[in-house]
């Protein structure tokens, strides 16, 4: 069920969010444009850093079946880290209104993440976030368990207007059934839509400046919905 309230940009936290599909040799020449005329991300190490996001849906796997059904306006799941390490640890919600997003989240200790990976939510009522409160009746309700590893290396690049955020996703890959969010060792495998190409995103507030659009011209690039959760699901939904 759609949701009728469509979100002006940057309204309540909304951003724009395009999405691209991309062929590997178009992903070698953007990023030659985007180091040279943009910041890469202060957080990143050596120009990227690696994502593993640990995604939670309910026992109907209502993520998987809005998406596929275009459903404008629903919300994703997930425990995010960098890099493999546990230094910052996020829960966040992905909240989807047409083409605008909104995210919220929360940092987690270890031990908070090992217990939300156990359906122990409890902690999240002594917190003291707002948020924390609403992801203990969401995971509470919606009965919300760990389903999939999604792993990918990502190149990103910021400019100040409009707070513009631009990132090149590769290598994207599935933990399969795997759940074990720490484990360097984990076995995953590539995402077949995505072999050979790659993910351009391009998020901002109310506009992109026309300097950074004129960097992101690619003849053959197309908009596309492109979901790393529901390819990495589709082998075991």
């Amino acid at each position: 069920m759609s949701n009728p309230f469509k979100p002006k940009p940057n309204a309540q936290g909304y951003r724009h969010e395009l999405k691209y599909i991309i062929s590997e040799a178009d992903a070698a020449l953007l990023a030659i444009r985007l180091r040279a005329a943009l910041r890469t991300d202060p957080h990143a190490k050596d120009g990227g850093y690696f994502i593993r996001s640990l995604y939670f849906d309910d026992p109907f796997d209502t993520a998987v079946s809005e998406k596929v059904d275009g459903i404008e306006y629903r919300d994703k799941w997930r425990i995010r880290i960098y890099n493999l390490s546990d230094r910052v640890i996020k829960l966040e919600r992905k909240h989807k209104n047409g083409q605008f997003i909104r995210k919220d989240s929360l940092t987690l200790s270890k031990r908070e993440c090992s217990a939300l990976c156990a359906g122990a939510y409890g902690f999240l009522m002594h917190r003291d976030e707002p948020f924390a409160k609403e992801a203990y009746g969401e995971m509470v309700t919606r009965h919300l368990r760990p389903k999939v590893l999604v792993d990918y290396d990502r190149e990103p690049f910021v400019f100040p207007v409009e707070d513009v955020r631009i990132t090149l996703d590769r290598n994207i890959r599935t933990g399969y059934f795997s759940t074990d969010l720490f484990n360097p060792d984990t076995v995953t495998y590539p995402a077949t839509e995505f072999l050979g190409q790659c993910i351009l995103e391009v998020k901002f507030n109310a506009y992109l400046d026309g300097s950074v659009a004129e960097l992101l011209q690619l003849d053959a690039a197309q908009r596309s919905a492109a979901s790393k959760y529901l390819y990495c699901r589709q082998y075991d939904c």
